[in-house]
């Protein structure tokens, strides 16, 4: 790990990082539109005998029946088409689910928070015995005790009880997979899959589109199915499919065309998992443009961090701040030679991306969001060069109190970025509304970010410890606080625990329309793509792992996604 300062053209030694795995996997792919159109028909049939079901279900069903149909809607990742028919079910059930059993209550509270309805967490009181704690005869209800569990994962500060409940929930559930004879989970052969998965990662931090295609693998196993809501997921997702193909295709041949790798081999290239992320903000048909966008834009930023990471002195990252914060071409094109090829590649790259923008936006009738496209990568840079001479600082330099790091790294997350580069793709972002909500800094952008900060950096501290490079967001915490290794690395899992908090009462209170409703004038999709932003930085720094710099460990998801169709 580094040990002292650093002169201003000290260059840090690159790490050689994993070339891209997938080459051209996609490029040649020609989407058959005779193919898309029986697809369609399809799925538009089985849909007329879904809403028949809804409605029929909403007359007659018991609450207990409702509540497992919206889930096994949403699971199947089908619910996009029936927006209007399960908000309907859940208006019918939402002043009576409590009275019910563990599993059915749990499933209620669960479907309302995540629908942005305030549940509150009172209705578990009832599963407490007299000594305050939960009853001991819950713990032999394997199906109530996942059920707890999952809801347990939407809670916010302050709400003892579901901090108690996932405690409960979580040893019981592991006591019944480390049982011998697994008598509990016998009763239900699929439960301890679910157990295992749900143990590994909560239904709530799960990216979409994955968690579907394992709850689809699972579903078909379940005898007592439906097989319309499995042939209708099947055939829904592999249309989708289909259409991520055809997107992966046009990004693969647009990145093959710039060439640029070859002149900055210190950097990643990074197309194809640039496009999980993007699928994990918005997976539905609707935001192909967003997606292309986000995938794009994470690139561009990829390269730019890797330039002031990976490469640059501290003197070739104030240039390349320099030249940013001016945002004129003409500038580099007058100073070319002394400007370095590999700033003059990344700055040129960058604003040419900004041109691609501004047309797109102003074809959208969205020219209001590109001032701020641009003043988020301008900020971006700024906070990238203030870390990147924090992390090079050296062990006896004047390290940055934890909070100062803790802000600067909000805006490397990138997170603005994606907001402000994804809005001419995003429908329902009309106004300068937005763009305002975004400038004042709310909360839930910076739990969002945290959540991935905290995550990233339990990783990050063990790879550059063991290269000697740079010191951690991990290094300024311990030097602050005059812990150990151990005590920091449980204090960050405790900081992305709060972080999730925050993140919830954000979505669940203050987007909602009933609740706090701080922003209840901005778009439902923008809103969670800040959610699901957080979902994706759990899959990729999950385990102290860095599956964006490690293409091998998002490879399974990739192939799953993008690859293999569902067999019919």
């Amino acid at each position: 790990m580094a040990t002292a300062a650093v002169t201003d053209d000290f260059r840090l030694p690159s790490v050689n990082y994993t070339a891209r795995i997938w080459d051209d996997t996609f490029t040649s792919f020609s989407l058959d539109d005779r193919v898309q159109e029986k697809y369609v028909e399809a799925i538009e049939a089985l849909k007329e005998e879904v809403v028949s079901m809804l409605i029929q279900e909403g007359k007659t069903a018991s609450i207990h029946e409702k509540l497992v149909l919206i889930d096994t809607l949403e699971r199947l990742g089908v619910s996009y088409h029936f927006h209007r028919e399960i908000e309907n079910l859940l208006h019918q059930i939402q002043d009576y689910y409590y009275n019910h059993d563990l599993f059915t209550t749990a499933l209620g509270f669960r479907l309302l928070r995540q629908h942005r309805q305030l549940a509150s967490s009172s209705v578990f009181d009832k599963f407490k015995g007299e000594d305050n704690k939960f009853k001991e005869t819950l713990k032999s209800d394997a199906k109530g005790l996942l059920s707890l569990y999952e809801a347990a994962h939407l809670r916010i500060r302050g709400e003892e009880i579901l901090e108690e409940a996932a405690a409960f929930a979580t040893y019981h559930l592991n006591l019944m997979l480390d049982d011998d004879d697994q008598q509990l989970l016998l009763e239900f052969p699929l439960l301890e899959e679910q157990v295992k998965r749900a143990l590994q990662n909560p239904l709530h931090r799960g990216v979409p589109r994955i968690e579907t295609r394992r709850f689809i693998s699972f579903y078909e196993k379940d005898e007592s199915r439906s097989e319309l809501l499995l042939r209708l997921a099947k055939l829904d997702f592999n249309y989708l499919q289909n259409i991520y193909k055809k997107e992966l295709s046009q990004l693969s041949r647009w990145w093959n065309e710039l060439n640029l790798m070859p002149k900055l081999p210190y950097a990643r290239s990074r197309v194809v998992e640039s496009y999980i992320w993007a699928t994990a903000f918005c997976f539905e048909p609707q935001y192909s443009d967003a997606r292309l966008a986000a995938a794009k834009t994470l690139q561009m930023l990829t390269l730019i961090d890797d330039t002031y990471d990976n490469y640059s002195t501290i003197e070739e990252a104030d240039l390349v701040t320099h030249i940013i914060q001016r945002w004129n071409i003409d500038e580099i094109e007058d100073d070319d030679d002394k400007i370095p090829d590999h700033i003059k590649i990344i700055c040129v790259f960058t604003f040419s991306m900004y041109e691609d923008y501004e047309r797109e936006a102003a074809k959208r009738g969205k020219s209001f969001a590109a001032p701020y496209a641009k003043e988020s990568v301008k900020h971006l840079c700024r906070a990238y060069n203030k870390g990147l001479k924090w992390c090079m600082g050296g062990e006896n330099s004047n390290m940055p109190r934890f909070e100062d790091y803790s802000v600067n790294t909000v805006i490397t997350s990138c997170l603005y970025v994606f907001c402000s580069w994804m809005m001419p793709g995003m429908r329902h972002v009309s106004s300068k509304e937005t763009v305002d909500w975004l400038m004042s800094d709310p909360k839930i952008i910076a739990a969002s970010a945290k959540v991935c900060r905290f995550l990233d950096d339990l990783g990050s501290y063990q790879r550059e410890r063991k290269e000697g490079r740079m010191l951690t967001g991990v290094d300024f915490y311990m030097k602050e606080h005059g812990i150990s290794v151990e005590e920091t690395a449980d204090k960050f899992v405790e900081l992305a625990e709060e972080a999730w908090k925050d993140l919830n009462e954000e979505w669940i209170v203050n987007s909602s329309k009933t609740g706090r409703g701080y922003y209840r004038n901005i778009p439902k999709d923008m809103v969670e793509m800040v959610l699901n932003y957080a979902r994706v930085a759990e899959l990729n720094y999950r385990s102290l792992q860095d599956g964006f710099t490690k293409p091998e460990i998002l490879a399974p998801h990739i192939a799953t996604l993008f690859v293999d169709p569902i067999i019919m």
